[in-house]
């Protein structure tokens, strides 16, 4: 459609609205880089609080600036007990996606503000918000299966606490790495829907917990977040990888698509789909047991296929939410919480975004093209009728 001699594509497509120092996708290449690092490097070899450190105050940290960062965010991992009061008072069968957000947005209550009621958005309430987030997620996991929250440990790592608040036991160091890397894959992903969000509710000068409830909400949808789950119940119903062939040609000739396979933005393989299969691969062969891993495989080769059968000239592959449910479900993670662990790695970039929008502010208020009727006069009601005839 057009407007003002601009033509602008249906959901922004190719439209650029902002700028950002924070990361870059190269769609066309399969390249993503944070603040220049190739996530190449980075997935193999940084930890996720390197990646934090890096998004927020621009460069990788030197040791003591890491030690300094991982001691601020195991003190700051501890919730409010009124809130986990809170959460013990929910339905159990609340989604984990809404009790995420709702206490996300509580987090605020016990947030000094000044007299104006503001809050304080500094690299400070990014940290705590990056450490509450993974305590947030493993209470409500253990609290909704009738079990009592464990308190975080400020000695672990996110990702190695988050596993030992879900369970009481500290992980593998396998299992900690598979965490590990995949909160450094999903840290960030430049202007995509939850961040486009944030970025749009801090521009209002709305403070970091309201720009967060608004990319959590953003995320829930499976066009975004909510696409891991979706990806899972894909290798759920696809069963064994005998089943990926017929299963594939079923939906593609129901019209629907294969969830997980395809992006929007990357034209080849999706850059982060590659580390994560290595790393679903390598936690099958530690567990033992490769059926999840043997089946998304099963239907990545499937897809491309038979995709390719129907359009030679399109080639599909993998996105990082395929392999994320390989992942996510052989540590243990069930389903509905696969969005909620997106987030647990997204909320990085999406503090450092606001931060950015922050310091360079100017309200995000787009146009749009009117398409309803031409002005006319107001009916009075008595003249009115159902049909659209006036009296």
């Amino acid at each position: 459609m057009s407007t003002h001699g601009l033509v602008v594509d249906r959901g922004l497509e190719g439209v650029v609205v902002g700028h950002t120092q924070l990361s870059n996708v190269e769609g066309q290449i399969g390249r993503l880089t944070y603040r220049g690092y190739d996530i190449d490097e980075l997935a193999p070899e940084a930890t996720f609080e390197e990646v934090v450190h890096l998004l927020l105050y621009g460069r990788l940290p030197d040791r003591h600036e890491l030690d300094v960062l991982k001691r601020e965010l195991g003190a700051r991992r501890s919730l409010p007990e009124p809130l986990v009061n809170a959460m013990q008072s929910v339905p159990e069968t609340a989604w984990p996606m809404d009790v995420l957000r709702t206490v996300v947005s509580g987090l605020a209550l016990f947030s000094p503000v000044n007299a104006h009621g503001e809050h304080l958005s500094d690299v400070h309430t990014a940290i705590e918000l990056i450490a509450k987030v993974p305590t947030i997620v493993a209470a409500w996991d253990r609290i909704r299966r009738g079990l009592a929250p464990i308190e975080p440990r400020s000695d672990l790592s996110q990702a190695g606490n988050f596993l030992y608040m879900r369970s009481g036991k500290l992980p593998s160091d396998v299992e900690e790495d598979a965490l590990d890397t995949y909160f450094v894959l999903l840290a960030d992903h430049s202007y995509n829907a939850s961040t486009f969000a944030a970025r749009v509710t801090a521009s209002t000068r709305a403070d970091a917990y309201a720009a967060v409830t608004s990319a959590l909400a953003t995320l829930q949808g499976d066009l975004h977040g909510g696409a891991a789950n979706a990806s899972y119940r894909t290798l759920t119903e696809v069963g064994s990888p005998a089943n990926a062939e017929p299963y594939v040609r079923a939906v593609l000739a129901r019209g629907d698509r294969i969830m997980g396979m395809g992006h929007r933005e990357y034209k080849v393989r999706d850059p982060r789909a590659r580390h994560l299969e290595a790393m679903a691969k390598r936690l099958a062969e530690h567990l033992g047991d490769p059926h999840n891993y043997e089946v998304a495989r099963a239907v990545e080769d499937a897809s491309r296929k038979v995709l390719q059968e129907k359009k030679p000239d399109n080639t599909i592959y993998a996105n990082v939410d395929f392999y994320t449910a390989a992942v996510l479900a052989d540590l243990g993670i069930p389903g509905d919480e696969f969005t909620p662990l997106f987030a647990c790695g997204r909320i990085a970039g999406w503090t450092a975004h606001v931060l950015e929008q922050l310091a360079d502010n100017r309200l995000i208020r787009p146009q749009a093209t009117y398409e309803g009727p031409p002005p006319g006069p107001y009916i009075p009601i008595e003249r009115r009728s159902s049909n659209g005839v006036h009296a």
